[in-house]
């Protein structure tokens, strides 16, 4: 960082550490060397500019698909109101057709997003700036802020568990069936496998859907939409978040955004899903920036500095908007002990000092979280509903995998069928393998040998991926942060494989295709037909996407 050269020298004795803006605050907060700062990248050329404008509409163009698509193959309300609609509620009656469009919508977004991933690479001397991303992300999704859900039914799920909360029941004491009937609108639309289970959410989201569904009343659609403008919200923090955190731990922004914001997984599941995880990863992920915007910089072997001005406020807003997304969704509690490593590091980086910022963080959590629960009115009673989730058993999860197979195995070889129990059994070691790596990337961090915040990313994804019931859209748990800062081109390449596959796993229905298993196959060729004929036109109007471009430099992990 210019001015700053490494070693205790930088802090002589009783000399205050400089305060530095948000964009060039320091960046080595969290790393065992001071990382660069993300070199200086100039604006796209004439012809660039081109082929972006080029990506951004095959980019919209696909969510046009989608939108369209979700009319006859999305997750609709029972109570359609697509069918009161002249000429759109024709996609309604077409629903095969409909989700050939869906996925044709699907394949286009994510052909686009590649491409754009030219436009973002660390070793380019240009790349798009923050703005041009922004206004990108926001082309991509403004087609799909006023559809039906798609890949998933969960946000019917949050409605019904919100009209909980408005007529004054217990959530997590009472499944939507029970609480408001079983011929409830509210009930009707969510899936019946948690239509008798309590809320697994902390009781900020409930209390906030409460209040939604007093402006929706009876209406499922509206409440739909107003949901999703609460995860757009989420959404906002995202973005503003991570450019910023980007910066400090030098990663070039535009990557950032490119991986995080706008990938794939959040465009269709955060934002046409209506999934909590954009409020929960928002909230972290702001959070984070808050905590460590007055940390000064220091490196392992430095002296520490004096208190920098306002850093112990900023410390614990960080932590109290840390602990607010924890009561959206509980996952965003990992972030506080890695945070924690970040000001344990900046203190004497002893055991005294990691006792300390744990007892800090411990006391932020407590003090918030009583207060949250307490105020909603809600109480504490989603700390017996965290295991709801674990009712499901996803299939693209490997613990499932592995314990139905065992299971197989032990019906080949006359053992009986133990795949319920090997389900328990796997999960609980899949859980405990889980909190070991987080244990080993929380002292390896404290010891300056990763970033805290990619020990949070590699965390996240192990709790994630080995929990019994993983969906895709879980990963952004660990993407997100990890965009922000782990700057190799392989961990890149390999996000990048994991959200161009993931997307097309799920149905964008939300639901299986029992009986009619056919569809799919056909809607996908239909898809990979236009998606060819979709690159040749690309092709032809900007060439330059096509070329092999240079080979990278290698940049900070």
């Amino acid at each position: 960082m210019t001015g700053i050269t490494a070693g205790a020298s930088r802090y002589p004795s009783g000399v205050a550490v400089q305060d530095e803006t948000a964009e060039t605050a320091a960046v080595a907060v969290s790393d065992p060397v001071t990382p660069p700062r993300p070199h200086d990248t100039a604006p796209l050329n004439a012809e660039e500019t081109r082929a972006l404008t080029v990506v951004r509409r095959l980019g919209t163009v696909g969510t046009l698909f989608l939108a369209f698509g979700s009319l006859g193959a999305g997750a609709a309300p029972i109570a359609n109101p697509v069918m009161d609609i002249p000429v759109l509620r024709l996609f309604a009656r077409i629903p095969t057709v409909s989700l050939a469009i869906a996925f044709t919508g699907v394949g286009l977004l994510v052909f686009a997003w590649v491409l754009l991933g030219r436009f973002a690479k660390p070793s380019r001397e240009r790349l798009a700036s923050r703005g041009q991303l922004s206004r990108t992300l926001a082309m991509w999704v403004a087609p799909l802020l006023f559809i039906p859900p798609l890949f998933s039914r969960d946000v019917y799920s949050y409605l019904a568990q919100s009209e909980i909360v408005r007529r004054g029941m217990d959530p997590y004491a009472l499944g939507p069936a029970i609480a408001l009937g079983q011929a409830d609108p509210f009930t009707n639309n969510v899936s019946g496998m948690w239509q008798q289970t309590p809320a697994p959410y902390g009781p900020v989201f409930l209390r906030i859907g409460g209040w939604l569904n007093e402006l929706a009343g009876n209406h499922v659609a509206t409440g739909v939409l107003l949901q999703r403008a609460l995860e757009l919200v989420g959404l906002a923090l995202i973005v503003w978040a991570l450019p910023r955190l980007a910066t400090r731990f030098g990663v070039q922004p535009a990557t950032a955004m490119w991986l995080g914001a706008l990938n794939p997984l959040v465009i269709f599941h955060l934002v046409a899903g209506t999934h909590n995880e954009a409020l929960g990863i928002g909230l972290m992920m702001a959070g984070l920036e808050i905590g460590i915007r007055r940390l000064p910089v220091r490196v392992k072997g430095d002296i520490p500095p004096p208190l920098a001005k306002g850093e112990l406020l900023f410390i614990v807003l960080g932590a109290a908007v840390i602990t607010l997304g924890a009561m959206v969704k509980i996952n965003a509690f990992l972030g506080l002990p890695f945070f924690g490593v970040m000001i344990a590091r900046r203190w004497h980086g002893k055991i005294a000092d990691l006792l300390r910022a744990a007892a800090l963080m411990l006391a932020v959590f407590a003090v918030v979280t009583v207060a949250l629960c307490l105020g909603s009115g809600l109480g504490f009673g989603w700390i017996g509903a965290l295991g709801t989730p674990g009712i499901v058993r996803s299939w693209i999860s490997p613990v499932n995998e592995l314990a139905s197979l065992s299971g197989v195995l032990g019906i080949t070889l006359g053992l009986g069928n133990h795949t319920d129990s090997l389900v328990s059994i796997i999960g609980l070691i899949g859980y405990a393998v889980a909190a070991a790596i987080t244990v080993k990337f929380l002292w390896d961090s404290f010891r300056w040998r990763y970033r805290p915040i990619i020990g949070l990313g590699v965390s996240m994804g192990a709790f994630m991926m080995l929990h019994i019931a993983m969906q895709p859209w879980w990963l952004l748990w660990a993407v997100i942060p990890l965009a922000a800062a782990a700057g190799t081109s392989r961990f890149r390449h390999a996000a990048m494989v994991v959200s161009v596959v993931l997307p097309f796993l799920t149905p964008t229905t939300g639901s299986t295709f029992t009986g009619r298993t056919y569809v799919v196959p056909f809607a996908y060729l239909a898809g990979i037909v236009v998606i060819i004929l979709a690159a040749l036109l690309v092709r032809h109007l900007a060439p330059m996407l096509f070329k092999r471009s240079a080979p990278e430099t290698p940049v900070a992990a």
